[in-house]
């Protein structure tokens, strides 16, 4: 507890949102969430505007971030694996494919394109990780989810968390973007301090830091936009 206050007062005291909007915005969203109550959890998503960046031709900044609360917990994981792997995600009921699986995909485009569109991240084995492009041509590295590694000695349910806690940052072709930080089953302090670790670690991003932020905003998948800045 006292780890999290200091946490949020080194945030707050370097911080162009104060905590009390940030507090404020957070309660607004998760009582909105509450009163038309979906059959889905909503997701919570920062939105950010930026300023000062020719995305034409400024460097386009690329980050992740492991958030303290898992924004997603729903997100789809599947496992490329080796045998040891696949067994093990058998045990805990976790999706996975092995090599002889993959090849059966024979680099077709189209199949690639689905197993790509059906989860929403992929881990694979040492052994299996090195082959991925040879078994399914460049598709998962097009849609932005080539595997991360997984390894013999970590947990994979562990990794798999760890998978689902990060978020990523990208500049596109366009001065907007938004990615998930949240969903509206979490409480106040739980969604307010995943989204002062993303602005945080958004703002590290910005060549000018602040002076490049436009604006944010938090809202839930079906909720009206709060504004922090």
């Amino acid at each position: 507890m006292l780890a999290n206050t200091i946490l949020l007062y080194l945030f707050f005291s370097s911080s162009k949102v104060s905590r009390d909007i940030l507090y404020e915005c957070v309660t607004e969203v998760l009582k909105g969430a509450k009163k038309n109550h979906r059959r889905f959890h909503e997701t919570v998503e920062l939105q950010i505007g930026l300023k000062n960046y020719d995305p034409q031709k400024d460097k386009r900044f690329s980050g992740t971030v492991k958030l303290k609360y898992i924004p997603r917990p729903k997100m789809q994981v599947c496992v490329l694996g080796d045998q040891q792997h696949c067994d093990e995600a058998k045990a805990n009921d976790i999706p996975y494919m092995d090599a002889e699986a993959l090849k059966k995909l024979n680099k077709n485009k189209k199949l690639v394109k689905k197993l790509a569109k059906k989860y929403d991240a992929f881990l694979a084995s040492e052994s299996l990780i090195k082959q991925i492009p040879r078994l399914l041509g460049p598709g998962l590295n097009k849609a932005g989810k080539f595997p991360g590694l997984l390894g013999h000695g970590e947990s994979m349910v562990g990794k798999i968390d760890e998978v689902k806690a990060t978020i990523k940052f990208q500049m596109k072709k366009v001065l907007c973007l938004s990615v998930a930080v949240g969903h509206v089953k979490m409480s106040t302090d739980e969604l307010a301090q995943n989204i002062h670790l993303s602005v945080n670690f958004l703002v590290s991003l910005l060549k000018k830091h602040w002076q490049n932020v436009r604006s944010l905003h938090i809202k839930s998948s079906m909720g009206a936009a709060q504004r922090l800045y």
